[in-house]
């Protein structure tokens, strides 16, 4: 794989927090708690079905996995305007902690909810195995039920970390940690139903790859931002259909939970924890108070222009992004204001893209 460096003096701004090019437009985001009922509450994401905006998260008793049969539900709430919250659903199996769920929409109009499952034995992991539910309404949803991948690929510890549609095939990032040799690897996985997935490519990119979302663009390229650990930079990559070819872009910064939307064909808003500590990321169990959510405005290749902070802070990051009427909708959690809690921030779309300009 080769990687292509992004242009140098952007990253600058990734050396410290107090370097970065912070901007009037952090003032012009409303935010607002929106759900902390849990002890922890952590990982979102946000999406607009059927007038509402439906927002997934995961509740538990604290950021690993606890020794409590249930202890990491997947909770969904909506709201019309973003104003008033209510309690769509609770999603769980037994013996598995759900996280990091991720809502789309299927070609049949469905609501899809795509959830990583972890099975500890006395605190040590035994297996993933990815979980959906589906809903007609945006109401009732199905119970949760295994995806299955096809078996030249899969693994017992498989991670679907999200799926995009186009058109009528949802294309999946899905990653493999502790096969053979410990080997960690990122698969591009298609389906045609939420249900069944078949390999497309795996994809070479270094160290330690995971966490991954997948946009389109309006030419039909199709874009992928992949988080790394132990030392790797996150990077984004771009292809053509039928996505087997791909040209990598280092970022030069840490990912956590990151997650894009596509502006324009040239244009991009990176959501991403922002780590204190380039060097070395977040240790699992470990919160750097200095850590926080952040939206980079950034072009095709990963140059960043501006950097926008939310109030976060400490246990934080994972944001839900959505464009709606002239809106830029966001939700992350975050542990600044005691346990983490879900917030819920708005700006003006204009505004962001003006800062383009400037």
């Amino acid at each position: 794989m080769k990687l292509i460096p992004c242009f140098l003096f952007v990253f600058t701004l990734f050396c410290s927090l107090n370097l970065y090019s912070q901007t009037d437009l952090v003032s012009k985001f409303e935010v607002t708690m929106i759900s902390d009922s849990a002890d922890h509450n952590a990982f979102t994401d946000l999406i607009r079905y059927k007038k509402y905006f439906y927002c997934a998260f995961r509740e538990a008793g604290a950021h690993q996995p606890g020794d409590t049969v249930d202890d990491g539900i997947i909770r969904i709430i909506r709201s019309k305007k973003g104003d008033v919250w209510k309690n769509v659903t609770t999603l769980k199996v037994s013996d598995f902690d759900l996280r990091d769920a991720k809502l789309s929409v299927t070609p049949g109009g469905k609501l899809m909810v795509l959830m990583g499952g972890s099975e500890y034995i006395k605190g040590r992991l035994n297996r993933r195995l990815t979980h959906v539910s589906f809903s007609e309404d945006g109401q009732k949803f199905t119970e949760p039920m295994p995806v299955s991948i096809d078996r030249t690929v899969r693994s017992n510890f498989d991670w679907i970390y999200s799926v995009t549609w186009q058109d009528t095939i949802g294309y999946a990032a899905c990653y493999q940690i502790n096969r053979p040799k410990r080997k960690w690897c990122v698969w591009l996985l298609k389906t045609y139903d939420g249900i069944n997935y078949e390999p497309v490519i795996n994809w070479d990119v270094g160290p330690h790859p995971n966490e991954a979302r997948i946009r389109f663009a309006p030419d039909g390229r199709m874009i992928i931002i992949v988080r790394r650990e132990s030392g790797g930079n996150g990077i984004l990559g771009i292809s053509y259909p039928p996505f087997t070819e791909w040209t990598w872009y280092d970022l030069s910064m840490k990912l956590g939970g990151p997650n894009f939307l596509v502006l324009s064909n040239d244009k991009i808003l990176i959501g991403s924890r922002i780590y204190s500590n380039q060097e070395l990321g977040q240790q699992i169990g470990k919160v750097n108070e200095k850590d926080r959510t952040g939206i980079f405005l950034a072009n095709d290749n990963g140059a960043v222009h501006k950097v926008v902070e939310l109030p976060s802070g400490g246990d934080t990051g994972y944001p839900g992004m959505v464009i709606y009427k002239d809106f830029l909708y966001v939700t992350y959690y975050s542990s600044h204001e005691g346990k983490s809690k879900i917030y819920f921030a708005k700006a003006k779309l204009l505004d962001i893209e003006n800062e383009f300009d400037n």
